[in-house]
């Protein structure tokens, strides 16, 4: 079994993984914005994509994308900013979130892309 503090590591290794897969570019992992950070910035097709990464051992907390909140959306959104601004980003970009259940039983990914908009 997984560590409680690893699996947040293998999740988003496992994310990454998943992503290449798809045609994606991994462009940062674990970027930072002061005390704040977005899990994976990735590119594909032209479209930058903030991508924050939820993974749970189990269900019982219900569906793990459920989990980035208001606050935590908030967050992503300023470290977009930050991002956009210091690499001068042009591209569309969007939120994404991508939860992830693992343990010995299953493995089982969901990746909800444009999962959330700036707020105005």
């Amino acid at each position: 079994m997984i560590e409680h503090q690893d699996i947040g590591i293998v999740g988003e290794q496992y994310a990454c993984t998943h992503l290449t897969s798809k045609g994606y570019t991994i462009r940062e992992k674990n970027w930072r914005y002061g005390r704040l950070e977005v899990d994976i910035i990735a590119e594909k097709a032209g479209v930058v994509c903030f991508v924050e990464v939820k993974t749970r051992e189990n269900r019982y907390a219900g569906d793990p994308a459920l989990a980035v909140k208001r606050g935590k959306q908030k967050s992503i959104i300023k470290v977009a900013a930050a991002y956009i601004k210091e690499f001068d980003v042009e591209a569309e970009y969007r939120f994404d979130i991508i939860g992830i259940i693992m343990n010995q039983k299953e493995t089982h990914l969901e990746h909800i892309e444009d999962a959330f908009q700036p707020l105005l």
